[in-house]
């Protein structure tokens, strides 16, 4: 999927565990790995909000957009 969720990075940033941010932000542990996992199918606005606000960060900080056909740029053309 072209949208990654960086979750994780801003949780290391923060020094924050993973429980510690769903009962801050009152969903499911299970349900924040989902999400963190990129295995998620969407995510509600009023989620991402919390999501931010526990944080202290914006959107953009955590959801980032990749083109699913991005070639790495040592990759050798003829075996892509």
């Amino acid at each position: 999927m072209p949208i990654v969720v960086d979750i994780d990075v801003m949780l290391a940033r923060r020094k924050m565990s993973v429980g510690e941010l769903a009962d801050r932000v009152g969903i499911t542990p299970a349900n924040l790995a989902v999400l963190k996992n990129g295995r998620a199918k969407a995510v509600r606005f009023a989620t991402l909000a919390a999501l931010c606000e526990v944080l202290a960060c914006q959107p953009g900080d955590l959801l980032r957009w990749e083109s699913e056909d991005l070639v790495p740029a040592d990759a050798d053309p003829e075996h892509v």
